[in-house]
């Protein structure tokens, strides 16, 4: 029974390997690229034409980004067998595996947060926009 322990352990050690490098790669894209793009779309400017264009940029990053995002919780979904494990020599593998999960649920979490600011943002301007049209009509109406 001991022996068919250390084989369970064995193969979820090498299981934990392959997904830490999934992992490794997600969280290097996650602060490389996705946090700095992220802080990128903080401030969006004042025209319409150009809150446009940043969401256009932004729905592309956005795609990249929600891949990463799905493949971090695939791995993360395999990894879930270890709870159904109590060996005190993988407790190191599951602190790994929590910062991980922490760090992928809070890029994830800002990613539709920004995703959700952005869409607002332009739904806000292109009102006022017609509103300001609307002004412009009604004023020129009044002056003939």
């Amino acid at each position: 029974m001991l022996s068919n322990k250390r084989i369970q352990e064995l193969e979820l050690v090498m299981e934990f390997e392959k997904v830490e490098e999934c992992f490794k790669e997600v969280s290097s894209w996650i602060e490389n690229v996705g946090r700095k793009r992220l802080k990128e779309t903080v401030n969006l400017d004042d025209s319409l034409e150009v809150l446009l264009q940043a969401q256009k940029q932004f729905k592309e990053f956005d795609l990249v980004a929600s891949e990463y995002c799905r493949r971090g919780q695939e791995a993360l979904k395999k990894m879930n067998q270890w709870e159904d494990f109590s060996f005190v020599d993988v407790h190191s593998y599951r602190a790994k595996l929590q910062t991980y999960g922490d760090q992928l649920e809070e890029f994830c979490t800002q990613l539709d947060e920004t995703r959700h600011r952005v869409c607002e943002t332009v739904r806000l301007y292109e009102f006022f926009d017609k509103v300001r049209q609307g002004i412009c009509c009604t004023e020129e109406s009044v002056k003939t």
